[in-house]
């Protein structure tokens, strides 16, 4: 029994030296200004407000020549699927469909594309960030767009008005029930700008956010050779434990020392640790 806790305490510092195994290629050295969401709070003026379902894909800034991450590296799409794109600034999501963020990821992250694992990919585009116009002009010139390029892979994220937060929050459990991550909500009169303001909302059954993973805990009983839970830091340096959310594989080889992960919780105890924290995912280093 002690021979396998030590063995895998050396599986997993061996681990901890490797670079992670899909590195970001293409750096542009300049990650794009793109517009990010705040948290949805009842206090506005819902009427003024788009709402669309919140993607569980990965975020795309097309810059006329290239799809662009967050952090300014390159998505490397077929020829096939960006021939058809305008030179014109697109703001969307690359999205496999719902619940399929890990194979998505999988494949947007590889340095040499493969044309056929892209078949199913869309690009769900949600905004034009080179115009000076207001959402809804915005949106009505998307919609333009899109109907030119005419093409199943590129598509307008459908944007819908409610009347109360009751129907809001209806709607998010209707769509929950289907697999949906969540909405967004979208202020009407608002020009694009980058950074978080309520000019954009998300809206989910559940928060989630990022955190550093800083120590693997090692798993007990039917978990015993592989991973029990990771000890995570979070930006205000709060160190916590989350020990749920992984699938077997994840427990054999689990996110890398110094990896960032995306995990959900519901809201914060009295000492601000993040309550019933669960792993989502890793972070993509794109």
């Amino acid at each position: 029994m002690k021979y396998h806790v030590r063995l895998f305490r050396v599986i997993f510092f061996l681990y901890s030296l490797n670079a992670p195994l899909s590195v970001a290629v293409n750096d542009l050295s300049q990650a794009p200004d793109l517009l990010l969401a705040n948290i949805y709070h009842s206090d506005i003026r819902l009427g003024n407000y788009w709402v669309s379902e919140k993607l569980d894909g990965v975020r795309a800034y097309w810059d006329g020549a290239h799809f662009i991450s967050r952090q300014g590296n390159i998505y490397n799409a077929p020829a096939w699927f960006t021939r058809v794109l305008p030179k014109t600034a697109l703001d969307g999501e690359l999205w496999l469909g719902r619940g399929k963020f890990e194979q998505l990821s999988g494949i947007v992250r590889r340095q040499l594309p493969e044309g056929a694992s892209w078949t199913n990919v869309k690009f769900m585009i949600f905004d034009l960030p080179g115009s000076t116009e207001i959402f809804d002009q915005r949106f009505k010139r998307l919609e333009k767009i899109v109907a030119d390029i005419d093409t199943p892979h590129i598509q307008l994220v459908e944007q819908f008005k409610v009347s109360s937060h009751e129907v809001l929050i209806k709607k998010l459990d209707d769509m929950a029930m289907q697999g949906a991550e969540g909405l967004m909500l979208h202020l009407g009169s608002s020009v694009y700008k980058s950074g978080r303001s309520d000019d954009l909302l998300k809206l989910k059954k559940h928060l989630d956010a990022e955190a550093v993973v800083i120590a693997y805990i090692p798993g007990k009983g039917k978990y015993e050779g592989m991973l029990g839970s990771l000890e995570v830091e979070i930006a205000d340096k709060k160190r916590f434990k989350i020990g749920s959310g992984f699938s077997d594989a994840e427990r054999k080889k689990p996110p890398a020392i110094g990896s960032i992960i995306t995990y959900k919780y519901f809201g914060l105890t009295s000492n601000g640790i993040p309550r019933f924290a669960s792993f989502m995912r890793v972070r993509n280093s794109h």
